[in-house]
């Protein structure tokens, strides 16, 4: 058929006619759809992918290859504070008042009753008073009540107290010293003006953390028991 008998078939059938209209606009419509999925399509790679010479935030907030991250400080062990071993008797002598923190106990110097928060130990003026540990002299002050007093702080926080010593620190008994268990930090005295009328003794106090406590209890069984002889220390000079 030639191009001249279609258009004249096309303009004396309008069916024809109408369904080539129809196949037209079908055709226009699906290409303004592809051609505005297309412009969609770009304008999302423009916003989502990065520019020439810059890199994704994404991408720079990763650590370099070469950057080694090393947890194991976190999760290595520290070493656990301890009371030391054991604790030495501080000077020889007879268990002369024991500690208590929670009953009052009476006291010959103060005619009254009171709590007692250390123990006495009973022996002669001028006796030795040797550290119970190892440790560090903490404090060295003159108290109203109790004398001359010397602290020595140790492991796992505990702190050993001594009281009614004579006022002459021996050579090297300073603040911040480190002293050994059994090395000299003073002498029995009569310095404690609330226990003067008791015999000679040394007060002696200990704390676990801060809180008071019994010294007895961390003494070795055996030099408890020599608190309670009462010979144990009349030949001291």
């Amino acid at each position: 058929m030639s191009k001249n008998k279609l258009i004249a078939r096309l303009k004396n059938d309008k069916g024809a006619r109408a369904m080539v209209v129809t196949v037209a606009v079908m055709a226009l419509v699906l290409t303004a759809i592809i051609v505005a999925t297309i412009i969609a399509n770009r304008t999302v790679e423009e916003e989502t992918l990065p520019r020439i010479g810059t890199t994704p935030a994404a991408i720079t907030d990763l650590p370099d290859e070469s950057t080694v991250i090393d947890n194991t400080k976190d999760t290595e062990e520290q070493p656990v504070d301890t009371l030391p071993d054991h604790f030495i008797l501080p000077v020889q002598g007879v268990l002369q008042k024991e500690h208590s923190a929670d009953v009052q106990v009476f006291s010959t110097t103060m005619n009254d009753y009171r709590v007692h928060l250390g123990i006495d130990i009973g022996t002669v003026a001028g006796a030795t008073v040797c550290a119970m540990a190892d440790g560090t002299v903490a404090e060295i002050w003159d108290s109203v009540t109790l004398g001359h007093c010397v602290a020595v702080e140790h492991s796992g926080g505990a702190c050993t107290v001594y009281k009614n010593l004579a006022p002459e620190d021996p050579a090297g008994i300073v603040v911040g010293a480190a002293v050994k268990a059994g090395d000299p930090i003073g002498t029995v005295g009569e310095s404690a003006m609330t226990e003067i009328a008791d015999e000679p003794h040394l007060h002696l106090e200990m704390t676990i953390g801060g809180v008071q406590v019994d010294p007895t209890d961390y003494l070795d069984q055996n030099a408890v028991a020599t608190l309670h002889e009462t010979t144990n220390y009349e030949d001291e000079s």
